[in-house]
Order: C-alpha cells, then sequence, then structure tokens
C-alpha cells in the first residue's frame, strides 16, 4: 500500500489521484495524523488489509505532505555507494557513517526551498527507510521485518556550512527549512519487488546529475538497521536516509551548486518522484 498525507491527514493512496482518509474510512479507529500509525504499525496494516474503499477522495500534487512529518529521529549514512566515496577522495569506510537530520528540515514531496545566503547548495538523492517497529539490537535476517515502507527522500545539503570550521557540521549542514524533502508517500514493501535493488537518480532542469542503484549501497538497508539498533533504539517512524549515489556537485570540476529558478527532480523506482524549487533568500524567508 501507499500511505500519504493529503491536506496533513493521513490517507491511503488507491489509485493515480484518489486516495481514502483513514480517519474516515476507520470510522475514528485511526486519527488524522500520518505519524501516529508507525506506533500501530501492525494493527493499522490489519485495517488496511480489509478497510473500505468504497469512499474516495481525489488529490493532486500540490496536496501531498511528507508522508511521516514528525520522526523522532532521522538518521543519515555518508559515503555509502563506493562511487560516491571514490568521487570525494575517500576510501569506503569500513562501518557506517552516520549523521543526523533534524526533524525541523522535513518538507513534502513538492516544495519551494529557499537558498541559504552565501552558501553553495548541493543534491543528495537517497532512499529513505521509514522503521514500523522498534528494533533494538537487530539481526541483519531480522532487519526487514522492522521496515514499515521506502520514501524518496533529499539530502540537501549546504556546503559552506557543512565543512564550515575545523570539525565538519554535517547535521547543521543538511538541516535548513526543507533540506529533508520526502515522499511522495510511503510505500510498503509488499508493493516493491525487490527492495536491495532500486534504481534512483535526479535531474536538474531535465539534466540527469545522479543515477545509481541500491544494489550498489555499501551498507545494505538490513546491515544499516543491524549497526544502528546495536548503539540506539530505533522507533516506529523514525527515518533512515541510506546514502546517495555518484554525482554530487561539489565534486564536479568546475563544482556546480543549486541556484534561483532551479528545478530539482528526484526519483527511486517502484516510490515515485519528488521535486524541489530553489530560490533565493530574497525572494522569499519561507520553504512551502
Amino acid at each position: 500500500m501507499k500511505i500519504a498525507s493529503i491536506g496533513g491527514r493521513l490517507s491511503l493512496i488507491t489509485g493515480v489521484s484518489t486516495a481514502i482518509d483513514v480517519n474516515k474510512a476507520s470510522d475514528g479507529v485511526f486519527c488524522t495524523d500520518p505519524q501516529s500509525i508507525y506506533a500501530r504499525w501492525d494493527e493499522f496494516t490489519a485495517w488496511a488489509a480489509t478497510a473500505d474503499r468504497a469512499e474516495q477522495i481525489e488529490f493532486t500534487t500540490a496536496d501531498l505532505g511528507a508522508p511521516v512529518p514528525a520522526p523522532q529521529q532521522i538518521f543519515a549514512i555518508g559515503l555509502n555507494y563506493s562511487e560516491h566515496a571514490d568521487e570525494s577522495g575517500l576510501t569506503v569506510p569500513e562501518a557506517p557513517t552516520v549523521f543526523t537530520k533534524f526533524p525541523s528540515s522535513l518538507s513534502g514531496p513538492i516544495t519551494t526551498v529557499t537558498l541559504p545566503p552565501g552558501g553553495n547548495t548541493d543534491w543528495e538523492v537517497e532512499l529513505v527507510v521509514v522503521i514500523g517497529r522498534t528494533a533494538s539490537q537487530i539481526a541483519e535476517s531480522e532487519a526487514w521485518s522492522h521496515v514499515a515502507g521506502l520514501t524518496v527522500g533529499q539530502d540537501l545539503s549546504e556546503r559552506n556550512a557543512q565543512f564550515f570550521g575545523p570539525i565538519p557540521q554535517f547535521s547543521l549542514g543538511k538541516s535548513f527549512p526543507g533540506f529533508s524533502p520526502t515522499g511522495p508517500w510511503v510505500v510498503t514493501l509488499d508493493e516493491i519487488s525487490n527492495p536491495s535493488d532500486l534504481e534512483l537518480g535526479c535531474t536538474i532542469n531535465g539534466k540527469q546529475m545522479q543515477l545509481g542503484r541500491t544494489r550498489d549501497l555499501v551498507f545494505s538497508v538490513p546491515s544499516l538497521i543491524s549497526t544502528l539498533s546495536t548503539t540506539v533504539t530505533l522507533l516506529p517512524g523514525d527515518l533512515i536516509f541510506t546514502g546517495t549515489p555518484a554525482g554530487v556537485g561539489v565534486m564536479r570540476d568546475p563544482k556546480v551548486f543549486l541556484k534561483h529558478g532551479d528545478t530539482l527532480v528526484s526519483w527511486v523506482e517502484g516510490i515515485g518522484e519528488i521535486t524541489q524549487t530553489l530560490i533565493d533568500a530574497t525572494s522569499s524567508s519561507n520553504p512551502s
């Protein structure tokens, strides 16, 4: 199934532009908050399997918000594709390189993002994992059973802020308002033929900038879940940005960064695409 936030309300996608409102279809058993279902994941999936889909609503992409709008934790993984490590001039790490993105940077699939003044903002398309069950000390063999679904994400990165000072500030450089767009919805694993091998990529103004496959992850989704869960407890509704393939702007010669008026489109096979329009700070003070 595809789980979405339509007008801020928890919804199940039933067609190209149709859905059901979960709160109404369940007669109030589930509330309108899209974040709330992950704490009741087993109950929700059991209900959804036989839910009445008679009362359809229509929506447009402009109605979609972040499908997981308020996770308690957002993890992100650096250098998780060998070609991206190579273009960065770094060796492939022996263990996952982990940082965090702050929840205030989350936004939906169709947004306008304000570029920080005087910055060098870069793109990083990523497969994003949504945790569905509490995970602590989880073996790789059990990891997929703790996943609610997958979505598309962009780990937008302000490179000046990220590398300012003697110690890199990854979390701050990647957490400006609107710097974590996700969507268009969460797709459960039963709808994806092979969740370990999905094409992902992005374009800027129609020009392809990144293209990769998740089979090339240095640390697979099960490996990431297992490793993270040995240190922290993964909670229902948490997000894991799994890393980006080669093709980022800061490693190009000459370097390329996002500029006012650019349209950034990112996609993951079997899930969908998200679109960000970039504007200068002088044009607007807030992302939409």
